[in-house]
């Protein structure tokens, strides 16, 4: 066995450089930063609790959603509540509702299940890209410039999910318990029709899953150490390692915690960007060093998108709750990746990389 394991790891793995500092930091405090990194677990126990009762794991999963759902229009209040940012790229922030939002309806009326499905596709890469970034930040934190195989390795374990749940006969039941209808429904019937292709594919990647792993434990050792990140990392692997056990209750896990995570960096970002040092030259500056502080910004917000949630719900038609709904999305996702650049020193200093 340890043969096998040096032919993977490579002998250099062990030899660790005692020269290179050993630290945990963390991009919250402490125990904000537990609370992140083990947020999957809550969501992933309450789904377990209801498992077996179809009404309350439909309501469970409406409310992960819901709560999901309400982080996205916050990239928005980053975005066009601070001049500063809008004005980098302007054009961009003016034309993007009017160009997405015009080829979401287009898509509406052509192909909901291929809106489905790219919506489902892009939420699943987009929330790992998360997990990515905080990853990155943990190890910028104490030195280290590059992720190496860590996006990689993040992906393998994704994929070595996706395809045991396509692979996994029990998959279409245990989504059927879920009430899920119309096009999402058909995404899931595509994705588990594809059942003799996934198992092909399980094999390879649980074999690209050790490789990188191995990888990923030659490179750590090899540079400045952040124990914080290893508790991240280790509770990620924990998360994909129950989507292997019971899909619903790790996916359940999986979409609250992000939204839990986004909440709680954009909470550090308005304090370091806003409040330490205080600015009041944008909207966003003057509402954190209100009366209403960045806890009451972030209360009030979560209020204002459920009410606006359940009013569409209830009051709106298709066309109009799903553009809402997929434009916001969209949104999201295209704007994240200007806002939370590591590589410009006020982002990485807004979410505690000095």
């Amino acid at each position: 066995m340890n043969r096998i394991i040096t032919k993977i790891i490579g002998p250099s793995a062990y030899a660790v450089d005692t020269s290179l500092t050993k630290q945990t930091r963390w991009i919250t405090g402490e125990f904000p930063d537990i609370a992140m990194t083990l947020s999957w677990i809550p969501f992933s126990l309450l789904a377990l609790t209801v498992i077996n009762n179809p009404a309350g794991l439909k309501l469970l999963m409406f409310s992960v959603f819901l709560f999901s759902f309400t982080h996205q229009p916050l990239s928005l209040f980053l975005v066009y509540g601070d001049k500063q940012r809008f004005d980098l790229r302007r054009n961009l922030f003016i034309w993007s509702p009017l160009i997405f939002g015009g080829v979401i309806f287009f898509a509406i009326h052509f192909s909901p299940l291929v809106l489905a499905i790219m919506a489902g596709a892009w939420n699943v890469e987009h929330t790992l890209m998360q997990r990515y970034g905080i990853t990155r930040i943990y190890g910028r934190m104490v030195g280290q410039k590059e992720g190496g195989c860590e996006l990689a390795l993040l992906f393998a374990w994704l994929a070595l999910a996706v395809f045991w749940s396509a692979y996994d006969p029990n998959t279409m039941e245990r989504v059927a318990s879920l009430g899920i209808r119309g096009a999402n429904l058909s995404a899931f019937e595509m994705m588990t029709g594809m059942r003799s292709v996934a198992g092909f594919l399980l094999m390879p990647t649980l074999l690209i899953v050790f490789w990188l792993t191995g990888k990923w434990f030659k490179e750590e050792l090899s540079r400045p150490l952040n124990q914080a990140k290893h508790y991240y990392l280790a509770a990620t692997l924990g998360l994909f390692i129950v989507m292997l056990i019971n899909p619903i209750v790790g996916f359940i896990g999986y979409v609250g915690a992000h939204a839990f995570e986004y909440f709680m960096i954009v909470n550090q970002a308005l304090t370091k960007s806003y409040i330490e040092p205080k600015r009041s030259d944008c909207p966003l500056g003057w509402v954190a060093n209100s009366p209403l502080g960045r806890v009451g910004i972030l209360v009030g917000y979560l209020g204002l998108i459920v009410l606006t949630v359940l009013l569409l719900e209830k009051y709106a038609s298709f066309i109009v709750y799903s553009m809402v709904f997929f434009t916001l999305g969209a949104l999201h996702f295209f704007y994240d990746g200007f806002i939370w650049k590591l590589r410009n020193p006020n982002v990485a200093k807004s979410v505690g990389v000095n």
